[in-house]
């Protein structure tokens, strides 16, 4: 165990994310949106064609919150619902092309972010620490969950 709560990983990866949210809140705030509004269209410009089902999937977050989300870009002219071609109860979510300047300014914004953990530790500890990350990330995902130990009826637990 680390003795330092300042080494120590999770809390350090803890406070990492919470500092680029931050970040990220401040950066959309001044547009008027929110960090959620950049995700989506970020995500949705990776990915076009998703729909709000899989989008909530992906976001880990309720439909609701992805059609609210998609309400609210939708009105500024930002994203667009189209019918899904083979399904008429789906419809798919496709950037405008009024959302470019705003999906250039988040990229260059991760740009920065890369940029700047590459001039503090280097490109090849960045992209080893990614690999390690993706390594922890795939672990967590398939991990079983942790199930509290069976008690029989008898009141003695089982191995």
């Amino acid at each position: 165990m680390t003795d330092s709560l300042d080494r120590d990983p999770i809390i350090l990866l803890h406070d990492v994310a919470r500092i680029m949210r931050t970040q990220f809140d401040q950066r959309a705030r001044s547009r008027g949106m929110t960090r959620a509004q950049w995700h989506l269209l970020a995500r949705v410009e990776r990915q076009p064609g998703l729909s709000q089902s899989e989008l909530a999937s992906i976001l880990e977050v309720e439909p609701i919150s992805v059609a609210r989300l998609v309400d609210r870009l939708e009105q500024r002219g930002l994203l667009e619902r189209r019918p899904d071609p083979n399904d008429r109860r789906i419809w798919r979510l496709h950037n405008r092309p009024s959302a470019r300047p705003i999906l250039d300014e988040i990229n260059k914004y991760r740009e920065q972010l890369i940029a700047g953990v590459d001039g503090c530790i280097g490109r090849p500890a960045r992209e080893s620490m990614v690999d390690t990350l993706l390594a922890i990330r795939a672990q967590l995902t398939t991990a079983e969950t942790p199930q509290s130990p069976s008690v029989p009826v008898s009141g003695r637990r089982s191995k």
